[in-house]
Formats: structure tokens, sequence, C-alpha cells
């Protein structure tokens, strides 16, 4: 489809009054002739009041108001949505609060309180335009919520002022590209009337991404867009119909570089989303296309066409459209729509020079092998219909005579995916779209470059990927939404996918790689441990303080970074199960086949209810092999990543929580972060008390993310006292629960006592002297509370500057400094007098006063053997 006409002979306003089984078609007081895009609206206060906006021949449409259900109507206005033209608006709002007050959107939002007879413009400040939907409070007559291109915005004003909606990631992009910048890449995208934005793909900040992070490069409708892959401060933006920008974040200046014709050319034909590509043999080279196709070898400075027009050249308005040609007052919509015969995709080979490929919105694709001299046209290619649109071309990464394209036939009611695969440089094509489902159009592809085959397509409905070179696809479909996307592009150096929605922002898969890894066999094995990327290694920054949305409400908008540290991809081939699981899914499928299901036996059902859940545990090794942190996971089959957050396990006691029902070790916290080098990871299944490696130890490395900020001595210094802090707390937090434990001990000790008949009196009092010894260690190792209860100053204990000193270097990668280091020497001095104490009082004194009870015949309390006990 080349052009648009919005209406024809059939087109009008229909009626049934049996619920859709017979329709009748309305026309008094209504236009004659063709009718285009019509938008009814009923009055919530009077049923019999409907209202229509409809475009029409010449100027017979208007805005229209019908009295009684239809039957006959009366124009009120001429009024019609403007801007782009009705195929784009034509929604109209009749608002609940008052009669004959209705709302019509188009790029201006307007409004009517006499049923249309007269309009008012809501001002719209610092609001974005191009309205499509308005909302009304149930019963706030002031309130307004309207959707348009720049989002949701609400009103308690009528409009006065608004509120824009910021947590709604909505924004339509049509074209994404990556640079190569460090220590993390940028992404830009061309968004429908949002501009032209650019965004990093993760920060080091731990509220995430946040809306403040992105900013815009040029305005209007973005579309095609690229970053100079050695200079990350260019990027090359494009607004509607061929308007190309330079832009450099240095600056933050734009430079308009579109090729001009020179005096007696044809005029350029620029589709609205013309294809800019930067040639990958030299940063500065750049290829842009309207009919034809241009090359500049100065970042847009000046530019010498290398084509003529590589279009059909066809006449769209002179083409059949519904079967027919139409004539110059048909209801052709003009407006907003690309030239037609022009260029929208372009490809060069990054294994040879000069071998460039251009695709058209009318079926065609050329090549040229020597940068445009010569160009060879390519058309007819079987199973592709004729005048297909050429959505995108890419050359391949692996052979210098392979590329793929998609082709776009859904203009004509063909949704359909097309997918083909050429190995002679266009000269035959075979199809690869193998089992992509039915209507799935294909907007996008992109090439792995590292494995042969491996091919991503951006479709109408998802992403997918193929591992055989297009035989068979599979959805990618973890936490993706079933939306469109319209682009892809893979950041190389980081193996990252990363998909323009058109609806839901940006979707990035961070590390595909083990993607590469997936084939019939590995899928066989029962377990596998990806290649591990290089994590790196860093204190996440808190910029506004607090978790990830700081203290500011669900409003703020917060876009996940990638897990930090490293990231594990891993493989099961089958779920571990319980004696629990496997019963109840035998007896399934005992149900399915109608066949009955017998009681266990009470043997097997105490079996299950004694077992444990079985999972898997993830063992993190230095290079010397000494074992620094693990993790466990549950056990499920398929694809599965964890991450470690690159920190030792926790040093202080263990916990036991409630693991949904049963007991299970959590940690409550993590200990320092290691030191960079080579790390292993091993995996290993704990099934009843067995552990079984499944996985010998994977090999990769941890490395600083700011490499010069601080030197090997320096990083061993901080280690060193790190480690030195660690040890030290591990005993101080056994010391504080071991006197939490006595001192409970002593508390059934003291009411034991009291009813012990034989007891000694004098027991008693050696308890409560005990208890009272206890209370004077606490207090050597965490301070005078009696003083800290009443707000008065206290000097520090032990425990005080230990924390000041270890954890004060927590969240730092600098080395410690001298107040810490004189801290913990204190600390240390203080603590090697009060260990011995304490050991003393619980292993000497406590285990003696219960031996002397148990002698009495006391009652059992904590700690205590078990009493003895001859029978008769």
């Amino acid at each position: 489809i080349a052009g648009y006409v919005g209406g024809g002979p059939k087109s009008g306003i229909y009626k049934s009054t049996d619920g859709g089984a017979n329709w009748s078609k309305l026309e008094k007081g209504l236009p004659r002739g063709d009718v285009g895009k019509i938008g009814l609206a009923i009055s919530p206060q009077n049923p019999d009041v409907v209202y229509a906006t409809i475009e029409a021949e010449g100027e017979s449409g208007g805005f229209f108001r019908s009295d009684n259900c239809g039957e006959s109507w009366k124009k009120q206005n001429s009024i019609v949505s403007g801007g782009t033209g009705p195929h784009y608006y034509q929604e109209i709002f009749c608002d609940p609060h008052s009669f004959d007050k209705i709302y019509n959107v188009d790029p201006g939002l307007y409004v009517s309180t006499d049923g249309g007879k007269t309009w008012e413009r809501n001002p719209q400040e610092w609001k974005h335009g191009d309205n499509h939907a308005v909302a009304f409070h149930p019963t706030d007559p002031e309130y307004l919520l309207v959707g348009s291109d720049g989002g949701v915005y609400e009103s308690f004003d009528e409009g006065r002022s608004w509120r824009f909606i910021a947590n709604l990631p909505v924004t339509q992009f049509y074209k994404v590209a990556v640079d190569y910048d460090l220590p993390f890449y940028n992404v830009v995208g061309g968004t429908q009337d949002n501009n032209t934005q650019v965004g990093p793909s993760r920060t080091d900040n731990s509220h995430g991404i946040l809306n403040s992070d992105w900013y815009i490069t040029v305005g209007g409708d973005g579309y095609d867009c690229a970053i100079d892959p050695e200079d990350p401060n260019i990027i090359y933006s494009e607004w509607q119909i061929g308007g190309l920008m330079r832009f450099d974040r240095r600056t933050g200046e734009m430079v308009d570089i579109q090729p001009q014709p020179e005096p007696g050319d044809p005029p350029e034909r620029w589709n609205w989303d013309s294809p800019i590509i930067i040639s990958p043999h030299s940063h500065t080279r750049l290829y842009y296309a309207s009919q034809r196709v241009w090359r500049s070898e100065d970042r847009g400075n000046s530019w010498t066409p290398i084509s003529g027009d590589l279009s059909r050249g066809l006449d769209r308005l002179k083409l059949e459209y519904m079967g027919t040609t139409w004539g110059a007052d048909a209801l052709w919509d003009h407006g907003a729509m690309s030239y037609y015969g022009n260029i929208v995709t372009l490809a060069e080979s990054p294994l040879v020079e000069g071998l460039i490929y251009a695709g058209t919105d009318d079926g065609l694709i050329h090549v040229t092998e020597d940068g445009g001299q010569n160009w060879r046209k390519i058309e007819g290619i079987a199973g592709v219909p004729e005048m297909c649109f050429v959505n995108k071309i890419i050359a391949s990464r692996h052979n210098a005579d392979t590329l793929y394209a998609a082709f776009d036939n859904h203009k004509t009611g063909d949704f359909k995916p097309y997918i083909f695969k050429s190995t002679d440089r266009g000269a035959s094509w075979t199809s690869i779209s193998g089992d992509m489902p039915d209507r799935h159009i294909v907007w996008s592809l992109a090439e792995d470059h590292v494995k042969p085959g491996l091919l991503f397509a951006a479709v109408e409905y998802g992403l997918f990927f193929t591992i055989d070179d297009g035989g068979h696809w599979i959805k990618l479909s973890g936490d993706v939404p079933t939306i469109a996307f319209r682009d892809l592009e893979i950041q190389r150096r980081e193996n990252d996918l990363v998909g323009a929605s058109f609806g839901r922002s940006f979707y990035i898969l961070d590390d595909y790689s083990p993607l590469r890894e997936v084939s019939e066999e590995a899928l066989e094995t029962e377990a596998a441990i990806f290649p591990v990327k290089d994590a790196l290694l860093y204190i996440p920054r808190s910029t506004m303080g607090g978790g990830e949305k700081a203290y500011q409400g669900a409003s703020l908008y917060t876009a996940p970074n990638p897990p930090f540290g490293a990231v594990i991809s891993y493989y099961l081939k089958d779920s571990l199960t319980t004696l629990k699981e496997e019963r109840q899914k035998a007896e399934r499928e005992l149900r399915k086949e109608n066949k009955p299901v017998v009681f266990p036996d009470w043997e097997d059902l105490k079996l299950e209810e004694r077992e444990e859940r079985p999972f898997l545990i993830f063992t993190f090794r230095d290079s010397e092999g000494n074992v620094v942190r693990r993790l466990t996971s549950p056990a499920m089959a398929g694809l599965n990543r964890i991450a470690w957050d690159l920190r030792y396990y926790d040093p202080t006691p263990t916990r036991l929580d409630d693991g949904g029902g049963r007991r299970d070790y959590r940690r409550r916290s993590t200990g320092f972060l290691v030191m960079p080098g080579t790390y292993s990871v091993s995996l290993s299944k704990y099934q009843e008390g067995t552990i079984t490696e499944l996985v010998e130890p994977v090999s990769f490395e941890v490395a600083p993310l700011n490499k010069d900020l601080l030197s090997d001595a320096e990083r061993a210094e901080l280690h060193a006292f790190q480690m030195e802090g660690s040890k030290l707390i591990r005993s101080l937090m056994g010391a504080s629960a071991a006197i939490e434990d006595a001192s409970n001990r002593l508390s059934h000790i003291k009411k034991a006592l009291l009813e012990t008949p034989d007891a000694d009196p004098a027991l008693a009092k050696r308890a409560r002297g005990l208890e009272i010894s206890l209370m004077e260690i606490q207090e050597d190792l965490y301070g005078d509370r009696t003083k800290e209860s009443r707000s008065e100053p206290t000097s520090p204990a032990v425990m005080g500057r230990v924390y000041n000193a270890v954890f004060g270097t927590f969240r730092i990668t600098t080395p410690p400094t001298q107040t810490f280091v004189r801290s913990l020497e204190i600390a240390k001095e203080q603590y090697a007098e009060i260990l011995p104490r304490l050991k003393s009082l619980i292993e000497v004194d406590l285990r003696a006063l219960e031996a002397e009870m148990e002698a009495a015949g006391a009652p059992y309390t904590p700690g205590r053997p078990i009493p003895d006990w001859e029978p008769k």
C-alpha cells in the first residue's frame, strides 16, 4: 500500500437493535457520498443523544448530533480532527458530569459545552499534544485523565494545569542503536512523537536507571539513529521526513546534516524513517538514503550521491486502492504520509568494504559491490509478495556473500512472517521463516557476531531466536510482555540484545551468550554452567539515599540495573522434586486416564513429611581453591540465572528462619567485597543431606570498575584489614549470642531452683552473681546502657569501635583511615581482656552450677544434659 484513502461508498453509520443480528444504515442528515473515519459517542445523561465526528468529501464532514438514537442527524460544526488527519484521531468523549459537554481529541484538546455547536481549545500548557483518550472521575467534575503521544496526564482543574505521570514506561520506539562507551554503554532510540532519546544501559546507582539519566538529541518523531562506535559523544538522530541531525553530547549542540540536492536534481523522497548507517570500515563514513543512497566521509558535513533512483518510481496517486483508482476529491489522507518510492533499509558488509545493500518500500533490493559505482537490482524473490516493504537487511559477519532480509506485507492484510536468506549476494534466496507463527510481522533482524546461525527477530508479538539459521524459532518470553518490537541491536562487547518495543520502551537481554551453547546434545546433559562474563567490582552509589525509590514515593520511575556481581547462567535438565510432588504428579496422570487413585501407605506418607526439599548449591572459590561463598537456589529445570554479589560469607551468627513451613538456612547479610582476580563456581545438588557435584568449577574474572582509583597494594591493605576485622566480628558476634544464650539459661536456672525442694539456697545466690557478671561483660562489649537510655554520652565500647572500624569499610574501596586502624587496635586490646572472662564464666562457672543443679534433682533447664533415668 503506497497511500491511504480514508473512505469509500460503503462507509457510514450503522445501527442494530437486536444485538448485532441485523443492521440498518443511518443516512438522514448525514453526509452524502464517500465517508471516511467516524467517531461515535452516546450521551451518558440521555442515551437518545448520539454524537458523531465524520470525515467526508469536501465540506460535508464535521460534527453531528442526533436526538433520536441516530434516526436523524443535525450538523453542528465543520470541525474535524486536524494535524495528521482523521486516520490518527477522530475520537470523541462525553463528559459524564455535564449534558452536551464533549471532548474532541487531536493535536489539541477541544471541548464543547453546547453539543458540538461551538468549540474551545484547551490551553494544554506544559502538556504534550496529540491526544487520543480521555477518562473522567466518577464524582469530581473538574478531573481529567488524558492519554496522548507524550504519555498520561491528569488535571484537577479541567485542563488549566496538568500533572505528568512519569512512572509509566510506555514510549513507542521505532529504532534503536547502541554505543561502546565505558564503563557502561548507552542506548539511543527514535520514538513516536517523543523525540530521539539517549540513556544508559546500566548505572552504578543503587536506585537503578532513572528518568533523569536520559536526554534528548532532537525533537519531533524520532526514527533511525546511530552512535559513533569510536566516539560515543557523536550521535546521529532523525526526525520525520528525513530530517538528520548530528548531536554532540559534550556541548549539547545539534547540526543539521541532511543531504541537499543540486539545482536540477529531482526532489528527494525521504521516508519518515529514512535509513542511516555508519560504515563498519570507517567511523566517520555515513550512508543515508532517500530514493537514492548518499555517502559522507566527514560525519555528514558534506555528501555525495552514490546511486540513482533505486525505487520503482511509481506515482502512488494513480495506483489501485481497494480494487480501483481514485480521483483528486477522494478522501486521500496526504498528511503524515511518507513519500512513496524510497529506500527504507541499508546495510554494508562488515567483511567487504563497499558491498552495500539497499531495500525499498516498493519491494526492491539493490546491491553494489564497488561502493556505489554499479548497482544490481533484485526483484521477484520466490515466496515474497510483489512490492512488499523491505523492513530490514543485514549483511552477515560470518560470510561475505551472505545476507538476511525481512519483508512486510501487512498493509495488504497479509500478516505472515517473511524472513529470507541469500548466500550469493542476493542472486538466489531461501525462506528461513521456518516455524515462526503466522500473523507475526517481522520488523527487524539481528545476527550473532560469534556463532553462525544464531539469529534474533523482532516481530509484532515479541522476540524470537533461532540457533539453526531459521530452521526452528523459539520465543524469548522471560519478563517480556507480548508486544511489538520494531528494532533490534546487539552490543557486541557485552553480548547484550537490545530491543525497541512499540509501547513498552526498551528491553535488554543481558549477556545472551549462553544461547550460543544451546544444542540438542547440550540439553541432554544433567546440568551445565555456561561461560561466565567478567564481573565488575565496585560500590553502587545511593544518590538519593534509601532503597530503590529512596523516599520519593511510588511515582518515581526506576528501571532495574542488571544484577550486580557475577551472573551465573546455568542449565538443569530435570527439576529436583520431592516424593510428595512425584506422588501428586502420578495421581494427576491417573485422573487424566480416569483411573482410581489409591491412598498411599503410612510409611510412604511418613517419608514425605520427613523429606527435605532438594536444592542447588553454587560454590565460589578463589584462585587458590578456597571457598569464599556458597549460594543456594531452587532446583528448577531449564535455563536459569543466579548472581553472586562478590562478597564473602556473613561472619555473624547463623539464624534459622521460617522457610515456607520448613527450617531453612538463610543469610541475613553478606561479608566484605572480594579482591579482584580469578574465581570459579561449581554446581552441586543437595538431597537428603547428600551433596553431589553436578558441574565442575568454571572460572571467571572479577575486575574493578575504576581500575585507576586504587593500587594493588592499597587493595591488599584494605583486604587484609577487612579480613582481620571479619575474624574479630565473628568472635564478637558469637560472644554476643553466647551472652544471650547464657542469660536465658540463668533465667531458667533461677526459676528451676525455686521449684527444687532439695536445692541449696546458696545456688540461687551463685546464679544471681553469674547473671550480674554477665551484665558487666555485656556493658564492656556494648557500653553503658543505663546512660544511653537517658541520652547521656558514653565512651566507645568494644562493639562500637569495631563497627566504626570494620563496617566503616563495608562500602568503600579505599584504604582504611587511620581512625579505623586505631579503633580496631583498641577494640582488639579490650576484647583480649574480656573474652577469657566470658569463656570462664560460661564454660566453667555456669557449667559447674548446672552440674550441682542436676545433683540436687532440679527440673531440666536449657543447656543441661538430659536427666538420667534408670528403669526398675
